[in-house]
């Protein structure tokens, strides 16, 4: 590793910001967002000080404090998230889904992702917000686990045997009590899954969001992304399977763009 890689000496690190990251990264595993008391037993950090971080951090949009006093990911995020993506070589992917999603976001109201594997996380590559009045706040840089919701475990199915292994070996941390955490009881959900062509996620990050994804495909008929829709849970059965129909729907009219 050379001098511009290494990681910097602690001794050179400035301790509000580690705190600062430790609270974005807390926040980005909760879609629905956390409240300063959830953040302080979860992060054990002062109260005062997680507030301090977060009048700063909502000064400059980079998070966002609902009505239900639960803070977000904010809009700031949007511009950062964008010239890290060109970066890793997938800025063409953009410009073609998001016409796709936009239209989906409008249609459902809800918010619309779409997916990737970077290194050991899920990365939300582009987001269309929702204008229902709870529809759950999407934006691109947002990471999460992939075994644990539905773009992830799509991703996941749609992999090589010997790349999947890999995966399978690593932790599986819970998240709620519908999180699948033992290896074979996530081969086998992962083998219903591409036999399906879609994935569901019912409380498996959160208690209260459900989700579905569809698979994006590039022109090998490998798997380039992942396209989703959260939603607060309580949906009806109907409400869920509209949804459903137009993520498969929207995935497949996106992987038909690919091909041209």
């Amino acid at each position: 590793m050379d001098a511009k890689t290494e990681a910097p000496d602690n001794k050179h690190t400035i301790p509000v910001i580690d705190r600062m990251m430790d609270i974005l990264a807390e926040i980005e595993r909760h879609a629905a967002g956390l409240t300063i008391r959830e953040l302080t037993a979860k992060l054990r950090i002062p109260r005062t000080t997680i507030y301090r971080v977060l009048n700063t951090l909502q000064a400059h949009d980079v998070v966002r404090r609902g009505e239900d006093g639960a803070y977000q990911l904010g809009e700031r995020l949007l511009v950062l998230a964008a010239h890290t993506s060109s970066r890793f070589g997938r800025v063409n992917l953009i410009p073609i889904c998001q016409p796709f999603l936009d239209r989906l976001a409008s249609e459902l109201g809800e918010g619309v992702k779409l997916n990737v594997i970077e290194g050991d996380d899920l990365l939300v590559l582009a987001a269309a917000q929702g204008r229902r009045e709870y529809a759950l706040m999407v934006a691109p840089g947002q990471r999460m686990t992939p075994h644990s919701g539905a773009s992830g475990k799509l991703i996941l199915a749609f992999q090589p045997p010997e790349v999947l292994e890999q995966w399978l070996k690593a932790p599986l941390p819970a998240y709620t009590d519908k999180t699948i955490t033992d290896p074979q009881r996530l081969k086998n959900e992962l083998t219903r899954i591409r036999k399906l062509g879609w994935a569901t996620d019912r409380g498996e990050t959160s208690p209260s969001i459900h989700a579905f994804a569809a698979p994006v495909l590039a022109r090998d008929g490998s798997i380039a992304a992942a396209l989703s829709v959260p939603f607060l849970a309580g949906a009806s059965e109907s409400r869920m399977e509209a949804i459903r129909e137009a993520v498969v729907r929207t995935a497949q009219a996106i992987t038909d763009a690919l091909k041209v």
